[in-house]
């Protein structure tokens, strides 16, 4: 640098400026290990995540809760990638963006880990009382609860932390308290027996949407029930000879001939010698089976619906630990698969079993412990749904709630219409306890929010003001954890203690819900009801449906099956940009992502060549002396160009929540569009500099593209931000503005393009004819309306040529090609072979000419012109007209090359 007394020259003072920046640490590889680390202790510092309400527009996602017990898998992976994709862009868009964490308490799967960890230290839950038990449990929350939230830090997850919330802190437990009472006082919430999906591991009934239909291949036992006073026996199939015991009658169609004798008869039960009716039903299927069915009303759903229906007596055979009970008569104590296996072996040497037949059908499995689901009769708390779900299918319906991908809309409304009452109650002791108690010495109870409440209600109720909280007992079930999170785009703000307050005006209702298509019914669909029931309001505007994570072999990627990495391992290998590029690159909405290594390999990939990118820029030397070469000129201004033709295509893809399709957009544009092709273009000789204009209009579109890169590479692009931004720039990245989309010129994109094509053609010519690049050749153009020539210094410099000639004459001795319809041509001299050239000529001829009768094949289908879009129809209008001209032009050639 030339000093002047003292000082830097006036021309070379910007450079020394921007060489300054050369001389801070950029390491020769990308390490993600040690960047990543470093920017989020720093994004947390500044609070960069936070929130508080102001005069901004809000964008605000709630995040699914994990459960307590779990930890990072591939699955919230992919989720909260998503989800921290949509709140970064809002946040640069300029919105009050916030992200709202927290946890779901998973009544059963925490009361399991905590049960097991006991019973690790020699404690039985039966030797507790509910609140030694809690006191365990609350203590097991404390140490465990948190690991995942402290999981998705690592992935670069830009929640407000401040904001963590958990489903059975006090706001919202209480939240969920009080809905209970108020839907209780509207008559929609009722206590009764009814049959019921019951878990037999963990000891509570399920909904209908946390049993899981599995095929699973089982026996058909054919077994005789004698006729009462007759020698005739009639012949039943069931797959649970266990139930046996418990059947109350055995019933056939009043339209089956072959049984319409047996009206007013009755029948013996095998194993315990129990005379039941024979009932006629239309219910029977005349043509399944034998025509006669078992009714067992308390272990069948449809056994119940006709006991109930012809007045049949139940027996409940099982305890709830799914062991056989008293009333069972064998078998008592043994556990149901155990007394299956007993009464097979009693049904065979008393000579009622017929017959044993391999029978494949649905088993129900629990969700949650993967138990086989006992139908049983209880007494459970449900919620009435008809009413409550009319104005969540209506929102549906007219689009006020979307749902991406729109073919999730029909299973939604199909769900929605044919709800049936909730069953809310679980017979656990981790969750909220219902708020219901039982006057002792009477039939009554009382619903209330608090202990005092309950007793001043259970006084005027038997109109006893002596009566004492002691002659209390509050019910012991808890609630369905879904009762509490169906919720929580409510309670998080605590709109339901506090409708009035600031922040639940300001952020509810949410804007997207990022969750997976097997929760639509557990958890969207019920935030929907209880944001129309609770608020009057929509609780989100879209619900973004992603698929599931599977192996190669399309299984579903669980710990049982061995077949899913660590997440925090890959994140370890790849870093955490890698990941997330990895795992949106092939996650298309409501399609499932098959991960193969290879993803998160190809994020880190990314990653490496744009820190590498970033070192070769920041290597050039800038100097304000020299001008900006005319080819420099050019790729800038195609550059700007094109960054405003993808930004308009990446803004369209996060409008219609096309996320993959946005980042392949984002990638083409660095790697194939900057990196490929403006870097080459741009790039000095080596060891010589380059000039400032050039060099600092290369910085503010690198500036650009880390914006648009941020949302899904986050540490990458606050470690090249920080090394690229001056004192008119933002200082982190996370709250930089995204790049405003400005026209752009489509001709001038559409020209570069041809551009492209005139270099690979060249550079072709010179790996055919084994010519070296440092060998300047000439190129020779045939003047036609199509060619602009705008771009010739960058040809002439990609290109390495000596000139570029428009020509009205095909040259003799040249190599030539095609772009579009233009002829180009190099002269080689001797060192063209005329064989060579005719034969790859008429290569070329024979594919143009296939590439037109497959265009006129469309063309000369009518219905395909008649019904295709006018610019469908005039594109291959357009291809047939270019294949004509390309045919005729390659005729030509090959035609002067024979002569």
């Amino acid at each position: 640098m030339g000093l002047k007394n003292g000082n830097l020259s006036d021309n070379n003072y910007f450079c020394e400026k921007f060489l300054n920046i050369i001389f801070m640490e950029i390491s020769a590889k990308y390490d993600a290990s040690k960047i990543e680390e470093k920017w989020y202790k720093y994004w947390i510092e500044k609070n960069y995540f936070g929130s508080e309400p102001d005069d901004r527009e809000p964008y605000v996602n709630v995040i699914p809760p994990p459960n307590v017990t779990g930890v990072l898998h591939m699955g919230h992976m992919l989720n909260n990638t998503i989800q921290d994709v949509l709140v970064r862009r809002a946040r640069q868009l300029g919105k009050n963006a916030v992200w709202i964490p927290g946890t779901d308490h998973a009544s059963i799967a925490t009361e399991a880990k905590v049960v097991a960890k006991l019973k690790a230290e020699g404690i039985d839950k039966s030797t507790l009382t509910r609140e030694e038990f809690l006191k365990h449990a609350w203590e097991w929350k404390e140490k465990h609860g948190g690991i995942i939230l402290e999981q998705l830090k690592k992935l670069g997850a830009s929640c407000d932390w401040s904001r963590t919330c958990f489903t059975m802190d006090e706001i919202r437990s209480k939240s969920v308290i009080r809905v209970f009472v108020d839907l209780y006082n509207k008559g929609l919430i009722y206590r009764g027996v009814r049959m019921v999906n019951w878990d037999p591991e963990a000891k509570t009934a399920v909904s209908d949407e946390e049993v899981i239909y599995v095929e699973e291949v089982s026996k058909l036992y054919y077994v005789k029930y004698r006729i009462e006073g007759e020698d005739g026996f009639l012949t039943i199939a069931t797959t649970r000879p266990e139930t046996i015991l418990g059947d109350t009658a055995v019933c056939v169609n009043p339209n089956d001939d072959r049984y319409t004798h047996l009206k007013g008869k009755r029948v013996i039960v095998p194993m315990v010698n129990r005379t039941v009716p024979i009932i006629f039903d239309e219910y029977v299927d005349i043509e399944f089976g034998t025509g006669c069915l078992k009714i067992t009303p308390a272990h069948d759903i449809n056994d119940y619906e006709i006991g109930i229906k012809h007045n049949l007596p139940s027996i409940d055979i099982l305890n709830d630990d799914g062991t056989l009970s008293e009333q069972a008569q064998l078998f008592v104590g043994v556990d149901r698969f155990e007394a299956r296996k007993l009464a097979v072996e009693e049904l065979q040497k008393s000579g009622y079993l017929l017959k044993i037949e391999d029978y494949t059908n649905k088993v129900g499995r629990s969700e949650r412990t993967n138990a086989v689901i006992e139908p049983k009769l209880s007494m459970q708390w449900f919620l009435k749904m008809e009413n409550l779900v009319k104005p969540a299918i209506e929102a549906v319906n007219n689009g006020e709630i979307e749902i991406i991908p729109t073919k999730f809309k029909n299973v939604y409304r199909h769900w929605m219409e044919n709800v049936k009452d909730w069953c809310i109650s679980r017979q656990l002791w981790w969750g909220h306890r219902i708020p219901a108690y039982y006057i002792q010495g009477t039939n009554e109870f009382v619903v209330a929010e608090t202990d005092e409440e309950a007793l001043s209600l259970a006084r005027q109720k038997i109109n006893n003001p002596n009566l004492s909280f002691s002659d209390l007992h509050q019910d012991d079930d808890v609630l369905d954890t879904w009762f509490s999170s169906w919720l929580w785009p409510i309670s998080v703000f605590d709109g339901i203690l506090n409708p009035d307050n600031t922040e639940f005006k300001y952020y509810y209702p949410t804007n997207d819900l990022v969750t997976a298509p097997e929760i639509l019914f557990f958890w969207v669909a019920r935030m929907i009801i209880a944001g129309y029931e609770y608020t009057g309001e929509k609780p989100f505007s879209n619900v973004y449906l992603h698929g599931i994570v599977r192996d190669k072999l399309r299984r579903k990627m669980s710990k049982s099956l061995g077949n899913s990495p660590d997440p925090l391992d890959l994140i370890a290998k790849y870093g955490a940009d890698g990941v997330r590029v990895g795992m949106l690159l092939c996650a298309p909405a409501g399609n499932d992502l098959l991960y193969d290594d290879s993803l998160p390999e190809q994020g880190r990939n990314f990653a490496n060549k744009i820190w590498n990118a970033f070192r070769l820029v920041k290597s050039w030397n800038p100097d304000s002396t020299i001008a900006a070469p005319e080819h420099s000129i050019l790729a800038a201004e195609w550059m700007q160009n094109k960054i405003y033709e993808a930004l308009s295509q990446i803004n369209n893809h996060f409008y219609n929540f096309r996320i993959s399709d946005a980042l392949m957009s984002v990638y083409k544009l660095f790697w194939d569009d900057f990196a490929s092709w403006y870097l080459e273009i741009v790039k000095p000789e080596y060891q010589k500099p380059i000039d400032l204009t050039t060099y600092q209009k290369t910085i503010e579109l690198f500036k650009e593209l880390i914006l648009i890169i941020h949302p899904f590479m986050p540490f990458i692009s606050e470690e090249i931000w920080q090394h690229l931004k001056d004192e008119k720039d933002r200082d982190s990245v996370v709250i930089a503005s995204w790049p405003e989309l400005k026209p752009f010129d489509e001709k001038l994109i559409s020209d570069f393009e041809d551009c492209k094509h005139i270099v690979a053609g060249i550079r072709t010519i010179r790996q055919e004819k084994n010519i070296p690049n440092k060998e300047k050749l000439s190129l020779k153009i045939i003047i036609n309306d199509v060619y602009s020539g705008r771009f010739n210094p960058i040809i002439i410099k990609l290109g390495n040529l000596e000139s570029i000639e428009l020509t009205n004459e095909k040259p003799d001795l040249a190599s030539s090609f095609l772009v579009k319809t233009t002829e180009l041509f190099i002269p080689l001299g001797n060192m063209i072979n005329k064989d060579e050239e005719l034969k790859k000529l008429e290569n070329e001829l024979e594919y143009q000419k296939g590439f037109l009768r497959s265009v006129m094949s469309k063309l000369s289908n009518e219905k395909f012109v008649n019904n295709a879009p006018k610019n469908v129809v005039d594109n291959e209008l357009k291809k047939k007209n270019d294949a004509e001209e390309k045919i005729k032009i390659l005729e030509e050639q090959i035609d002067k090359l024979r002569k």
